[in-house]
């Protein structure tokens, strides 16, 4: 497994490591998933997701590049913005989602850990014919995630700008523990927080390490690992790739449609996605709550209504904010509305549940 720059820092604070996506990652710390959630709540906790990928984008065509290959409209990023967008095949299913930073001369593109080398293959084959030069740059970046409501007393005066300054999926050039770094008021938990994009050998990554978590103590400053994200990331209904959202699925029935602008012209599984949001598609990811107790719904579960199958779900676990089992899922079409009774189907038993308006946590 490949370890990231700040393997040591985990392996001192006592941080369970597991596989994901080939990186050898924190899953959680002593304390526990629920009081890492907390944590990012409430304080302030710090991921390292040095695992993403960034690519670098440049040349004369990198801007049409960016418009041909993602689904959101990259013609209205200005120097300093960011947007989440997703990439398609050519028959709509979604390849990944990611970021698009415009960095003034140049776009980079954050995508999910786990797709690096497929999603840098399926970017390398759409530069074809295109004055783009593109580069992957993952193996150069760290990446840290400081996220929680106290974010930014944390990093305000530590980094050289000031931080209130930046507003949400927005950038600035910096310097924090006197390295050079992007700080985007970025992050994929629901709360106020900062990402953190700098190069630099072990020893630069753990003084920024330090000097974050020193200007953190009077803030309740922890690490916090893949398990809470997952779930913070829930309660918030944020897709996770490979569970909500992969190669089968399309921007519209996933609920991708407001980065979907098919109005800016020709891009990859426009037509295609076209028409399905024409035509509506056969089935909604949908969340849902469960009724019964002690039950954590799976991905994969099945979901009947009134004994008829009509989907799936894709992502489900207690949410420690509310005490109860919550998840998402694809349904029919004609089942997707809120208030519908459903059963999820599990160890040949059938629990209740009640699709509801997203997200679960405002």
């Amino acid at each position: 497994m490949k370890q990231t720059i700040f393997q040591q820092m985990h392996l001192d604070a006592k941080a369970k490591m597991v596989s994901f996506a080939g990186d050898e990652m924190p899953i959680q710390y002593p304390q526990g998933i629920i009081h890492e959630h907390n944590v990012v709540r409430n304080d302030v906790g710090v991921f390292d997701v040095s695992h993403m990928g960034e690519f670098e984008v440049r040349g004369k065509d990198a801007l049409a590049f960016v418009q041909k290959i993602t689904i959101n409209d990259a013609s209205k990023l200005n120097p300093g913005n960011v947007q989440y967008s997703a990439m398609c095949k050519p028959d709509g299913g979604i390849v990944d989602d990611l970021l698009v930073y415009n960095m003034d001369t140049y776009f980079m593109l954050v995508v999910n850990g786990a797709n690096i080398d497929k999603d840098y293959a399926w970017c390398l084959e759409n530069t074809k014919g295109m004055d783009v030069e593109l580069t992957n740059m993952t193996d150069e970046i760290n990446l840290l995630a400081v996220q929680g409501p106290k974010s930014l007393d944390t990093l305000n005066g530590l980094a050289d700008v000031d931080m209130s300054e930046i507003e949400f999926y927005n950038y600035k050039l910096g310097k924090l523990n006197a390295v050079e770094m992007i700080l985007s008021r970025t992050g994929y938990t629901g709360e106020l927080g900062f990402e953190l994009y700098f190069k630099g050998d072990k020893a630069v990554a753990e003084g920024v390490w330090k000097a974050v978590f020193e200007a953190g103590k009077a803030h309740n400053i922890e690490p916090v690992g893949l398990g809470c994200r997952d779930t913070l990331r829930l309660e918030k209904c944020y897709c996770l790739y490979g569970n909500d959202i992969d190669e089968t699925t399309n921007p519209i029935e996933a609920g991708l449609g407001w980065i979907t602008k098919l109005a800016k012209g020709e891009f990859n599984g426009s037509d295609v996605i076209a028409k399905v949001k024409e035509d509506k598609p056969n089935r909604r990811l949908v969340g849902f709550m469960v009724e019964a107790e002690k039950f954590i719904p799976r991905h994969n579960y099945k979901i009947s209504l009134e004994g008829k199958e009509i989907g799936h779900v894709t992502s489900g676990n207690i949410s420690p904010t509310l005490g109860k089992g919550i998840g998402l899922a694809y349904v029919a079409w004609d089942n997707k509305a809120s208030g519908t009774k459903i059963d999820i189907e599990a160890r040949g038993k059938k629990f209740a549940a009640e699709i509801v308006k997203l997200p679960f946590v405002k």
